[in-house]
């Protein structure tokens, strides 16, 4: 790796920590001709594609699905190592599937399982985007869903 400030391309590495719950290396390195140091990280990198409930593909982003978790987290009391944990193990379950092609059901689905569980305010805005709501009424379904734990479509009392 070149040295970011004499572009020297001999570095060497003085320190590396595994990270992230083991999914990350984190590298302390050295330049053999100015002597700076600097820190690089080493990422596992998913070669997935996501397939789109209208049939797009596009390329697995990590950064993508951190954002929306963490727009529905907003002002939650839900941690960011809390969600890079939840990341981290959906990427490996993603690997472990051992398919190329994974549909962005799959995560949308995983992502409020978890959400569900984490904070229902935060599951709420999520399903929101996630699910589209058409109109009002489904998404105050989906609030009595949440609140009574009843199916979709039984209606307790009406708002």
């Amino acid at each position: 790796m070149k040295c970011p400030k004499c572009k020297e391309p001999e570095t060497r590495v003085i320190d590396s920590r595994v990270i992230e719950d083991g999914y990350s290396i984190r590298r302390r390195r050295e330049c053999s001709k100015c002597g700076y140091r600097f820190t690089t990280y080493e990422k596992l990198e998913l070669d997935l594609v996501i397939v789109k409930k209208d049939g797009r593909r596009e390329p697995y982003n990590r950064e993508k699905l951190l954002a929306g978790i963490r727009k529905a987290c907003h002002k939650r009391p839900i941690s960011e190592d809390n969600i890079k944990k939840f990341i981290n193990e959906l990427e490996l379950d993603l690997i472990q599937k051992g398919e190329n092609e994974i549909p962005a059901s799959y995560l949308g689905e995983k992502v409020m399982e978890a959400l569900k569980k984490w904070d229902k305010v935060a599951y709420i805005r999520f399903a929101s985007v996630y699910k589209d709501f058409k109109d009002v009424e489904e998404f105050l379904d989906s609030i009595r869903e949440l609140s009574y734990g009843k199916s979709e479509g039984e209606n307790h009392f009406s708002p």
